[in-house]
């Protein structure tokens, strides 16, 4: 990798962390609907696409935790620190699958879809050992409820809107300088 595609990818991992910090306030800082909306994942996700496996994980990994050091949100224990496992996985699974695997348009989706399930079964399992392997503080209910149920509108948006997202900037060949 060129100097230039370095200095390129950390400005764009830089831009992906300061769309991830600020989109929660479309939310209006309102917990229930981030957790259905799920603002932050979106830009991590799409840096994994974008810039590649290390600067989705950076990316992913930073901003829970620095949002809850800035602003208080999402709370540090257990809230931010689950997500910055979470979203440290999607940043990085979305970039190695969509790199190791033929470029076909369906290999989006895969990516996109693998990533989200690791991701949501790394946070149950960080939110269950943060719990102190407590089953009744975090039942399998919770996780469903958490992971699934409430975050619904937030995958379907997801689903949609990324594979748009990377097949024009396909299309447009931008995504080939950074390789």
């Amino acid at each position: 990798m060129t100097k230039r595609n370095t200095t390129l990818k950390l400005i764009l991992s830089a831009m992906f962390l300061a769309l991830a910090f600020v989109m929660p306030f479309i939310t209006g800082q309102i917990p229930q609907v981030g957790a259905m909306l799920l603002p932050m994942h979106i830009p991590v996700i799409l840096c994994g696409f974008i810039c590649g496996a290390p600067w989705g994980l950076l990316v992913g990994a930073t901003v829970p935790l620095l949002r809850s050091f800035v602003i208080g949100m999402p709370p540090l224990f257990p809230t931010a620190v689950s997500m910055a496992f979470e979203l440290a996985v999607y940043g990085f699974t979305s970039g190695f699958l969509y790199r190791v695997l033929p470029k076909k348009k369906i290999n989006i989706y895969i990516s996109l879809t693998l990533s989200m399930i690791i991701g949501r079964l790394v946070w149950g399992l960080v939110q269950f050992c943060l719990m102190g392997f407590n089953i009744e503080k975090f039942p399998l209910s919770a996780f469903w409820m958490g992971a699934v149920v409430n975050a619904l509108p937030g995958i379907i948006i997801q689903l949609v809107l990324i594979p748009i997202v990377i097949v024009i900037l396909e299309k447009s060949k931008i995504t080939e300088k950074l390789k």
